[in-house]
C-alpha cells in the first residue's frame, strides 16, 4: 500500500492533519492509495502501448479549420465509446497532417479510460508475424494482438503486401472485428486498397 503509506506520512508531518477526524483522516489515506493505483496502472499501460510519439494527447490537438477536422468528431471520439463498441477508425490523408500524432493521441486517450492499447507500423509488424512464424511464435503473436483493446495500425499501405502478410492481416482484423478497436493511418485512398491487398 505505497500510495497510504506515503499519505500517511505526509499526514504525520503536518500539524494540521491532526485536527480531521480519524474518518476523515482514513479517507484521504484511500484516496491517495487509490489514485497512486490509477497512475501506476496507466503508467504501465501506456509504456506496454509503445506509442510513437508518447506525449501526444487530444487536449492539445489543434482543431482549427485549417486542418481539416471536426472536433464534434472528435470529441465525440474522447468519450470511448467506439473502444467500448468495437469499432474500427481510420485517419487518411497525405503525409504530413499528422495522421500518427491523432492515432497515438487516440489510444492515449484509451489507455487512461483503463483500456490496453499498442501501436505498430503495420510493415513491421507483418515483418515480425513472418519471422515469428519460423520461431514457432506465431499463433501466440496473434492471439496477444486479438486480445488488445485499441491496436493502432500506422502506415497502413505503405509497402507492397506479401502473400503471408495478407494472411496474417486477414486474421488480425478477422479476430478484432466487432471485438476490439482498430485504428489504421493511411495514404493510400480508399478506393486502391482492394488492389493493394489483392
Amino acid at each position: 500500500l505505497e500510495g497510504m503509506a506515503q499519505a500517511f506520512e505526509q499526514q504525520i508531518s503536518l500539524p494540521s492533519s491532526s485536527t480531521l477526524a480519524f474518518e476523515d483522516r482514513v479517507a484521504l489515506l484511500v484516496e491517495c492509495e487509490a489514485a497512486h493505483r490509477d497512475g501506476r496502472r496507466l503508467t504501465r499501460l501506456l509504456a506496454k502501448a509503445r506509442l510513437k510519439y508518447a506525449q501526444a494527447c487530444l487536449e492539445n490537438l489543434d482543431t482549427r479549420a485549417s486542418r481539416g477536422l471536426d472536433a464534434r468528431a472528435i470529441s465525440s471520439l474522447a468519450h470511448g465509446q467506439w473502444i467500448e463498441k468495437g469499432q474500427p477508425i481510420l485517419i487518411a490523408g497525405p503525409t504530413g497532417v499528422g495522421k500518427t500524432w491523432l492515432a497515438c493521441a487516440l489510444a492515449q486517450k484509451a489507455c487512461r479510460l483503463g483500456h490496453t492499447a499498442l501501436y505498430a507500423r503495420l510493415p513491421r509488424l507483418l515483418e515480425e508475424l513472418r519471422i515469428a512464424r519460423g520461431d514457432g511464435t506465431h499463433k501466440r503473436r496473434l492471439l496477444a494482438l486479438a486480445k488488445i483493446e485499441v491496436l493502432v495500425l500506422d502506415d497502413w499501405a505503405l509497402q507492397p503486401l506479401e502473400p503471408y502478410g495478407r494472411d496474417d492481416l486477414l486474421e488480425i482484423m478477422d479476430d478484432r472485428a466487432e471485438r476490439h478497436a482498430t485504428l489504421i493511418t493511411a495514404q493510400l485512398p480508399v478506393e486502391h486498397w482492394h488492389g493493394w491487398i489483392g
